[in-house]
């Protein structure tokens, strides 16, 4: 049954996800802070709303893809909820922290929202494509509710329900934490090879095939080879994600790993130095 959506974040993620849910068939209203991402929204067949407020308002479905914490607590205050319509449903799509997510779900209860949490896996092709991956926390009834939704977006066997609340935060933050230090441990491989003489080429055909190989490897480190240095997320992205592991390990009273202990400074900027600035210095 189609449903009236409101999508709050409509950059790289949002938008492919705008477009599939409105090609079936549900009414979407996005809102963003940056107003120049309307032309793209109504492209897609979507409506646009001047702020969050006015897209939620009456909506059966609030559907969240912002790029962490701060700004998920941000844009969803108590009268966000308050203006959803009467049994309506969150499925937050951030990678959130599961310690921050928990006053927010319990700020949705108080309004008689249920809650989903949908960290994705996956590029904007993959979104767009109907490919992501869906890393689910949460009731096995408000999943199986949202299910006709989520297939929207992605395919019934790439929605991974992982158990309770918090669940599925952790699955998006623990897979981060592994593709982090492959992309750490392949540039540190990459760069003493080169330093020691070895083609790059060469030793990027042979750990592929290799006992260390890897689909950070195999399938992402052509890209890098290529130029595709992914501009839009910047290594302070990747310290906020390592700093939300630290405090959940302190939290469970596990031992805090080497890659999520260690801290990135020099910052250039609000967002701090580029991705591609790391490894250019680095190969």
């Amino acid at each position: 049954m189609p449903s009236r959506v409101a999508l709050i974040g409509a950059g790289r993620m949002g938008t492919p996800l705008c477009g599939r849910l409105v090609s079936a068939g549900h009414t979407v209203t996005a809102f963003d802070l940056r107003p120049e991402r309307e032309a793209a929204v109504r492209s897609l067949g979507a409506d646009w709303a001047p702020s969050v407020a006015a897209a939620v308002a009456g909506a059966d479905v609030l559907v969240t893809v912002v790029p962490g914490p701060d700004e998920a607590a941000a844009a969803l205050p108590d009268a966000v909820f308050a203006a959803l319509a009467t049994g309506a449903v969150w499925i937050d799509m951030t990678s959130n922290a599961p310690a921050a997510a928990r006053e927010l779900r319990q700020r949705a209860g108080a309004h008689g929202v249920d809650v989903l949490e949908a960290p994705m896996g996956g590029s904007p092709d993959d979104a767009e494509q109907g490919r992501l991956w869906l890393f689910v926390g949460g009731s096995a009834d408000v999943l199986d509710r949202c299910r006709p939704l989520l297939e929207a977006v992605t395919t019934s066997d790439r929605i991974r329900h992982m158990g309770g609340p918090g669940t599925g935060y952790t699955t998006k933050l623990l897979i981060n934490l592994l593709w982090f230090g492959q992309a750490t441990a392949t540039a540190e491989a990459l760069l003493l090879g080169r330093r020691a003489g070895i083609d790059l080429t060469a030793l990027h055909g042979t750990l592929a095939g290799s006992a260390a190989g890897s689909d950070f490897i195999r399938r992402d480190l052509p890209a890098l080879f290529a130029g595709d240095y992914l501009h839009s997320y910047a290594l302070d992205r990747i310290h906020d994600q390592l700093k939300v592991i630290t405090e959940e390990a302190q939290d469970l009273g596990t031992v805090a790993l080497s890659l999520s202990g260690s801290q990135h400074s020099g910052h250039s900027g609000p967002e701090g130095p580029s991705h591609h600035q790391s490894v250019r210095a680095s190969a």
